[in-house]
């Protein structure tokens, strides 16, 4: 089936969106970081969704044909101190700047206007960043200090995890 297939009725088939999404959930669920099914694990396999997706690699369709995918794109584009949002807005701007219909695209600019959208109340880390290896930890962080956080805020540093603990 061509990746941009019809079913029969004339409906497009997303394919790449849907092998970017199995590949992020499987590499989440692997990792066993949050539970599936919470807020925090679909941020997180929204942004690594969207990593996949809009990445330069085919290493989705390579997993989900049963190969091995490198990794190191997925890992340099998560890390501390990226502009993955702005990365984001860019590839999604370069896309509809191709125009046509396109099922991914439609998906992919759906999860990344839910990823901006959508705030967690969560522990506020303010610019810590405890998760970067580089980084020595400030002492430890307080929990009971919240703060509303858009969505990929908190699915970034957790999808980056999931990849490097895969």
């Amino acid at each position: 089936m061509r990746p941009e297939s019809t079913g029969g009725a004339g409906l497009a088939v997303p394919m790449s969106w849907l092998c970017a999404e199995y590949t992020a959930d499987v590499i989440l669920r692997t990792g066993g970081l949050v539970p599936p099914g919470s807020l925090e694990f679909r941020a997180g396999q929204r942004v690594l969704a969207l990593t996949v997706h809009l990445g330069d690699g085919a290493a989705a369709g390579t997993f989900a044909a049963g190969g091995a995918p490198d990794t190191d794109e997925w890992l340099s584009l998560t890390a501390a101190g990226r502009p993955w949002p702005d990365w984001v807005g860019d590839r999604l701007a370069a896309r509809e700047r191709h125009g046509g219909p396109d099922p991914d695209l439609a998906l992919a600019t759906a999860t990344w206007h839910w990823l901006r959208t959508t705030h967690v109340y969560a522990t506020d880390l303010g610019d810590l960043e405890p998760w970067h290896p580089s980084r020595p930890r400030p002492g430890s962080v307080d929990e009971s200090r919240r703060a509303w956080t858009p969505a990929w805020e908190l699915g970034l540093p957790l999808g980056h995890l999931a990849v490097r603990l895969w």
